[in-house]
């Protein structure tokens, strides 16, 4: 059956190897359990149907024995009644009602093995589908604590380069600060050198104004 091939590369599906191979476990371990469902709602199906069918056989097998019985008896009351023609006509069906019988008899066997094979079948699913879900929940969880970690480790990493730029930056306006005061003094003290420089000439000429004016009045009085 192509259901129980299909359910056989399942149980065959080596979960380890899987993992191992795929670039996503989680998706394919997901995809894996959901593969499963599906096959066993299918597989449930299947068995229900079986169980049906080996019921329905094994009634079809009880009439036709009934039925072998019933045409005996006929065929005694006839062979009772002196009435060959009657009782061969009872004898030959009820030759053809235990055919049949054996027919469904056979058939029944087989039923149950089908029905056997696929409860089996269900049973291992069940089992396997079991064992990929818990598998499942674990790469899950230890899928998410590594993302966690990883994202802790980026954090730490983003905080130290954080740190290590602010010291950086500190260190640059400390130096920009001390340069700028550098840069005022120095203009400052050639500022005030300017100034003092041209107050000296101011105070010559001054000087010089004052000088003349006591030569001049020196000489009126002479």
């Amino acid at each position: 059956m192509p259901l129980l091939e299909r359910v056989g590369t399942l149980l065959r599906a080596n979960i380890n190897d899987l993992i191992d191979k795929a670039e996503d476990p989680e998706k394919l371990l997901k995809q894996l359990v959901l593969d499963m469902e599906n096959q066993l709602m299918q597989v449930k199906t299947q068995v229900a149907i079986a169980i049906a069918d080996e019921h329905l056989l094994e009634k079809k097998r009880a009439e036709h024995e009934t039925s072998v019985a019933d045409w005996q008896r006929k065929a005694e009351m006839a062979v009772r009644k002196a009435d060959d023609g009657l009782a061969r006509a009872a004898l030959e069906r009820s030759l053809s009602a235990q055919q049949m019988a054996a027919g469904f008899a056979q058939q029944l066997e087989d039923q149950k093995v089908e029905v056997e094979t696929l409860k089996n079948a269900l049973r291992h699913l069940e089992q396997k589908l079991q064992e990929t879900r818990s598998r499942c929940d674990l790469l899950i969880a230890e899928h998410r604590r590594a993302r966690v970690v990883g994202r802790a480790q980026q954090a730490r990493e983003a905080i130290g380069k954080s740190d290590r730029s602010t010291s950086i930056d500190r260190m640059k306006r400390r130096i920009d600060t001390e340069d700028a005061r550098n840069i005022a003094t120095r203009q400052l003290m050639d500022h005030d050198s300017l100034e003092d420089r041209f107050a000296a000439l101011e105070r010559e000429e001054q000087i010089d104004e004052l000088l003349k004016n006591l030569k001049e009045q020196h000489a009126k009085t002479a």
